[in-house]
């Protein structure tokens, strides 16, 4: 958002749960309309997500269990923010923990607000190159297997609606867009 862009005036938070993933609550705010509202908000503190780059036409992606999305969906290495973290820190440590594999050399793509009507999560795009063995270690939440896709057809699943995960469709199409080096 540009600094000349209309603001809210926060007037109060009532935080209703807090947890792991962020904190909801309520906010009352003055809208730039002058409108006092009570608006539904999920603090979160961020994310990045990262495609990694096995060779010029290949990536690694990961089928996940998700709850939320009723069982297994497709999606690329992705995880929160620890406190205080560089969103760069973040997509590096996520990749060896879901994947197995370290990157030489990592490059932002650009970031995404997932669903801004109820949350500020704001997630970092990244593309990883260069990957080398690592340490596989999905934390024990996480069920998850990875594998290696053509590009093109990583692109093709999210045509046909395969890939339906928000972060990772914004995060392969900046992928191909960039193509698989510099």
């Amino acid at each position: 958002m540009a600094e000349d862009e209309p603001r809210a005036k926060l007037l109060e938070r009532r935080v209703i749960w807090e947890g792991n993933v962020g904190s909801f609550g309520l906010d009352t705010v003055v809208l730039p309309s002058g409108e006092q509202v009570t608006l539904a908000l999920f603090k979160h503190p961020g994310a990045s997500a990262v495609v990694p780059f096995l060779d010029d036409e290949n990536v690694v992606l990961l089928r996940q269990f998700r709850h939320a999305a009723g069982g297994v969906i497709w999606e690329v290495p992705a995880g929160k923010l620890d406190r205080g973290e560089d969103p760069l820190t973040c997509a590096a440590r996520e990749l060896e923990e879901e994947t197995g594999y370290r990157a030489g050399r990592i490059v932002k793509t650009g970031s995404v607000l997932t669903t801004p009507g109820f949350t500020d999560e704001l997630i970092h795009l990244f593309c990883a190159y260069d990957l080398a063995p690592g340490k596989f270690a999905p934390e024990p939440h996480e069920v998850l297997r990875t594998e290696v896709v053509p590009l093109a057809r990583a692109l093709a699943m999210i045509e046909s609606g395969e890939i339906r995960d928000g972060k990772s469709i914004a995060a392969l199409f900046l992928a191909a867009r960039r193509g698989s080096g510099e």
